[in-house]
Formats: C-alpha cells, sequence, structure tokens
C-alpha cells in the first residue's frame, strides 16, 4: 500500500514551505506531490530538473502534478507507476482535508499516513472565530491526525495558542515549528526506521526523542496499539512489526492518536521491531517496555 498525507491548513498558513521542505529533505523516499495547480504551489526552481506531459521531474526521483478537479485520476496514475515511496496531497487553503482523506479508500494501493494541518501561529485563533472562514479553520483543525504550528517566531505566548489548538484540534499531536522545517520521519512515517543494521531512527532534530525496541515475543498488536496511542504517552508516532500469538505479522502504527494495525510486508520475520518518536518531552521509555512486556 502506498501511503498518502494529506496536508490542509488555511491560506498562509504554510503548505508550500512544507512542501519545499520535504521535497528538499525527503529522508531518501521518493514523494510524490499532487497540487489543485501548479501556481498554488510553486516548486523551488533549483529543485526541478524538468518538466513533461503536465510533471514536474524533481530531485531525488520526487514528481509533482497538479490534478485539478480529477483526484482519482491523478492518484491512480501515481500509484501505477511504481517508482514512488510516498504521496503528498496539498489540498487548497478552503479545501477540507478530511473530505480529500476519504477519496483514498476508492482508488487500489493506496492508504492514508496522515491527515497534517498546518496553523498559523499568529492568526490561527482570530481567523477561527472569523465569521466569514471560522467554520472551515475549525473543520480543518478537527481533521487533524497532526498540527503543524508554524510561525511560532512570531508570537510570544505560544503555550495559549498550544491551548487553543488541544480544543480544536483533539485528536491532533500538536508540533511547533519555524518555516515549516520538520523532519520527514515525523510527518511522513517511519519508512526509513527499520533498516536492520539500525537500532535508531536516522533523523536527528531539535525538540524530538526517538526510541527502538526489537521485539523477541509475541504481543497482542490491538493492546499495543491502544496503549502506544494513548495520550499519556505523548508519542508523535510509533510504527512496530509485531507477531501476533497466532503467529502472524502484523504493522501497528500510531499517528498522533489514530492507531492502525495491517497485515506486515510478507519478507517481515523476527525479531519484531518499534520505533516511537516523542516531542517536546523524553520518551517514557519504561512505560513502553512494561507494554511490551504485558
Amino acid at each position: 500500500m502506498l501511503p498518502v498525507t494529506v496536508i490542509g491548513g488555511y491560506l498562509g498558513a504554510g503548505k508550500t514551505t512544507l512542501v519545499n521542505h520535504l521535497l528538499r529533505h525527503p529522508g531518501g523516499r521518493r514523494l510524490g506531490v499532487l497540487v489543485n495547480e501548479f501556481g498554488a504551489l510553486p516548486i523551488d526552481a533549483d529543485l526541478i530538473e524538468g518538466a513533461a506531459d503536465g510533471l514536474l521531474s524533481i530531485t531525488g526521483g520526487c514528481i509533482c502534478c497538479s490534478y485539478g478537479d480529477d483526484l482519482l485520476t491523478a492518484l491512480m496514475d501515481f500509484a501505477r507507476r511504481g517508482t514512488l515511496d510516498h504521496i503528498l496531497i496539498e489540498c487548497s487553503g478552503v479545501a477540507l482535508p478530511g473530505a480529500i482523506a476519504r477519496t483514498l479508500s476508492l482508488p487500489g494501493g493506496l492508504a492514508l499516513d496522515a491527515i497534517l494541518v498546518l496553523a498559523d501561529a499568529e492568526t490561527i485563533r482570530e481567523r477561527a472565530v472569523d465569521r466569514y472562514i471560522g467554520d472551515t479553520i475549525t473543520r480543518q483543525l478537527a481533521d487533524a491526525d497532526l498540527v503543524l504550528l508554524n510561525k511560532t517566531d512570531l508570537v510570544g505566548d505560544v503555550e495559549a495558542v498550544r491551548a487553543f489548538l488541544s480544543d480544536a484540534a483533539p485528536r491532533a499531536v500538536v508540533l511547533a515549528t519555524c518555516q515549516a522545517a520538520v523532519a520527514a520521519d515525523v510527518v511522513l512515517g517511519l519508512g526509513s526506521a527499520f533498516d536492520p543494521d539500525l537500532e535508531r531512527p536516522t533523523h536527528v532534530t531539535d525538540g524530538f526523542d526517538d526510541a527502538s525496541f526489537r521485539l523477541r515475543h509475541r504481543l497482542d498488536p490491538a493492546a499495543l496499539a491502544a496503549g502506544l496511542a494513548d495520550p499519556a504517552l505523548g508519542l508523535v508516532r510509533a510504527k512496530g512489526f509485531v507477531q501476533a500469538p497466532d503467529g502472524a505479522w502484523m504493522t501497528v502504527q500510531i499517528v498522533g492518536r489514530r492507531a492502525e494495525i495491517s497485515p506486515a510486508p510478507a519478507q517481515e520475520q523476527g525479531p519484531g521491531r518499534l520505533v516511537c518518536i516523542a516531542h517536546g518531552a523524553p520518551i517514557d521509555r519504561t512505560r513502553i517496555q512494561s507494554l511490551l512486556r504485558r
């Protein structure tokens, strides 16, 4: 299944900056970027290697295309290519990312990785109560698995904005950023974290803590997923390959408060592995070890 991240947020929140940042720092991924129109998402000129047949060829094997009113056709075209590791859908500033995410079940071979919504730290509270645009903004935030609280360098009281978002985006983990600079492994999943020769993820980012664990016995995937998604644990993301009590290998993924369990890739075999990422506080390794023992 090709993972898809839906990127939303009102006009000026920083979606363009984020996509260009991810194209510069993809963490070894070949990204496919879908936008409403090229003019709505100006890819930095030095990233573009060529243009043909409605596609921009980007450095590192990435591509970008405009889908206009035909998102499903563009998604299926990307899925058929077999050369991509992850798809980004950049929504228009007034679109509802949750509605777009629900269309991913229509074409085969795609799976929602996360709904990521950017919020302008300087204006989000004022805009959320605006009589004309407030409903759109609050619905965007309500859809989010992750909220990127951007432009935090422009406000004095970031914690007050965080407190507002805890109510406006109850399912989401909030990540504070400047210039939308965040590690790909945080917002795009942990695909590069499972190199068998590595004990830790390959990214290093200020404000984040990560930990990896070897799983040498069988575990209940549902119980593990529920424990990892507990807000008290404070994880932004977690991904693991787990052998269930019946011997089947399963993938457990946590994004914010959302947990998903699916069959693991066919080549997976013991020992199992788990990678966790937290933001703003160290990972409670003792608590995770307790979950694994249970």
